[in-house]
């Protein structure tokens, strides 16, 4: 199950550093300069075996002189709808401010979990200041940090797992596969799915962003069962103007988090752009199972290697990861899409994948013996045991003496062992070097 969770606040209090703290990245920007967050910024967080996403929004002001005030405040509020729980974040060196007030009344009405944050707790003189924000009135909980040095982000974090809503394992509609397309605007996505199930189930125009929410189609023909989940087309981040599209844009990254195999549809008539990679890596990122479709290939003028001249061109743009099924589809014509559902099956099963403990050692011990780890600093890696880890998505575990030798070249080998012996194609795969 997805989980949202939205840092909002006044501008230049520090969310950015937040973000960038819980999901230990510098994807934010962070400056001393107020209001330099005006989109959205999503990453993904793992904590104590729970993974959520965390959106970074624009401060929110009132009666200023910026023109994107209204955009901005718009997003905020669409940012807190969509999310399961909020942090709200003020700062210590300041105090309690108008803007914090005006937007403490905000948030009286919004009925979910909220953390009150009270960041540039840098030092324990401090924490004697951090009582006063009682006085607004809001936040389930009090939590003093400082999101530069990460002091209390641990407790912030133990707590946002806690609150978080539980998975749902007796929903029925868990029990099978969900398959979600997605793409660019207007690739085709919306047509795929209504030539597969043979009924105009979605409106589909000329007009790109013609689907703004995510669609359920349940699918049981042809002996197979799983849901549809048809998204709006993802655009750079740039390009969402509209606050309905970015509500849109959050519906489709959440549809993804809760796919189990995403089909991702490529317009064969724009070729590979920039946006499909970043959907794929979005994809590969929450360690989900993926099918391209090249979808308008009745539309391209052929030659005797015009499929695989394009096939080989799109595997050196998703490298490392080309162990992917591309197939090349009509939603016209119905070309090959039948052939699309099959291999999207065939990755859902991949992924699900469990490999015995003693198989796996005998496969990989040899392969490890044939291929050792290159010595570091003199220092030899041995690598003993190796097993698979019970997680819904493939990932093994290799136990070494010295793990933090063994760098990323060294992990490939051992992935690309796995997938010589077994079926994991279209699956991303988590290699861990652990302690013996």
């Amino acid at each position: 199950m997805s989980k949202i969770v939205a840092i909002v606040g006044r501008p230049n209090v520090g969310k950015s550093t937040l973000f960038n703290r819980l999901t230990g990245t510098r994807k934010a920007i962070v400056n001393e300069e107020s209001g330099v967050t005006r989109d959205r910024n999503y990453g993904k967080v793992e904590w104590n075996g729970t993974d959520f996403s965390v959106i970074d929004t624009g401060g929110y002001v009132t009666n200023t002189d910026d023109i994107f005030e209204e955009e901005i405040n718009k997003q905020v509020m669409l940012g807190m709808e969509e999310a399961d729980l909020i942090l709200f974040v003020v700062d210590v060196e300041l105090g309690i401010t108008d803007l914090d007030q005006s937007f403490a009344k905000v948030l009286r009405n919004v009925k979910k979990p909220i953390f009150l944050i009270v960041n540039k707790v840098d030092n324990g003189e401090r924490l004697f200041d951090i009582h006063e924000f009682y006085a607004l009135g809001v936040g389930d909980q009090l939590f003093p940090m400082s999101s530069v040095n990460g002091s209390g982000s641990g407790d912030i974090l133990d707590a946002i797992v806690d609150n978080l809503p539980k998975d749902n394992l007796e929903n029925d509609d868990l029990e099978i596969p969900r398959i979600t397309i997605v793409g660019r605007p207007n690739a085709g996505k919306s047509s795929t799915i209504n030539a597969l199930i043979d009924e105009d189930r979605n409106i589909v125009t000329d007009i790109a962003g013609t689907t703004r929410d995510a669609l359920y189609t349940r699918y049981n023909k042809f002996g197979h069962d799983f849901m549809f989940i048809d998204t709006a087309g993802l655009r750079k981040r740039n390009k969402v103007n509209e606050d309905v599209e970015f509500y849109s844009t959050m519906r489709s990254v959440r549809a993804i988090e809760e796919s189990d195999v995403c089909m991702l549809i490529i317009d064969a008539t724009r070729g590979v752009e920039a946006q499909d990679l970043n959907i794929f890596n979005l994809i590969i990122k929450n360690r989900k199972g993926c099918v391209i479709l090249v979808n308008k290939w009745d539309l391209i003028e052929k030659e005797t290697n015009t499929m695989k001249d394009f096939e080989q061109n799109l595997k050196d743009k998703l490298a490392p990861f080309v162990d992917i099924p591309i197939i090349f589809t009509s939603a016209i014509t119905k070309q090959r899409l039948l052939k699309g559902l099959e291999e999207t099956i065939r990755v859902y099963e991949n992924r699900k994948r469990k490999i015995k403990t003693s198989e796996l050692n005998k496969v990989m011990l040899a392969a490890i013996e044939d291929f050792r780890p290159p010595a570091v600093k003199g220092k030899y890696v041995k690598i003993k045991y190796v097993t698979q880890l019970p997680t819904y998505a493939p990932s093994f575990a290799f136990y070494a003496n010295l793990p933090q030798y063994v760098r990323e070249p060294y992990k490939r080998y051992l992935e690309n062992r796995i997938r010589d012996t077994w079926d994991f194609c279209g699956v991303p795969i988590q290699i861990f070097i652990r302690k013996k």
